[in-house]
């Protein structure tokens, strides 16, 4: 009986490792028009919290975001801001209520941002790293 026991938690392991070892790369993306070639975790965060509007070499930096239900949008917050997806809802909340600001435009997915990022050098987007084309760069991988 303890033999099953302890084979079913090794599976279970096994199973939950590979099932994190499988999530996809979040990668925060520029246009490749842009003269920037990397940013700090830190001078993402101020952008994607609407802290800075700017990027480092003073052009325009507007965030762009995936759909709240979306596997790498929690990711992204998770790994970026180390914020939940709920603290990001009630941070944006919170902005809008009081005039200060508000959430980043959401698109539908990764192709969608890739898209939008690669035609104007004020975007600033996060994808999968499968999703990098030529028409941006990565300027943070998470």
């Amino acid at each position: 009986m303890k033999t099953k026991s302890i084979l079913s938690i090794l599976a279970v392991a096994t199973l939950m490792t590979m099932a994190t070892s499988a999530q996809a790369q979040v990668v925060v993306i520029i246009s490749a028009k842009n003269p920037i070639s990397k940013l700090s975790p830190d001078q993402v965060s101020q952008i994607f919290l609407g802290q800075a509007k700017t990027f480092i070499t003073g052009g325009m930096a507007e965030p762009i975001d995936l759909p709240e239900a979306s596997n790498l949008r929690k990711d992204f917050y998770q790994k970026a801001l180390n914020k939940p997806p709920a603290q990001m809802k009630a941070y944006w909340s919170k902005m809008e209520f009081s005039g200060t600001g508000h959430a980043p435009k959401a698109l539908t997915n990764n192709a969608e941002v890739v898209k939008l990022v690669a035609e104007n050098p004020k975007y600033i987007g996060y994808v999968e790293a499968s999703a990098v084309t030529p028409s941006v760069k990565v300027v943070l991988a998470l």
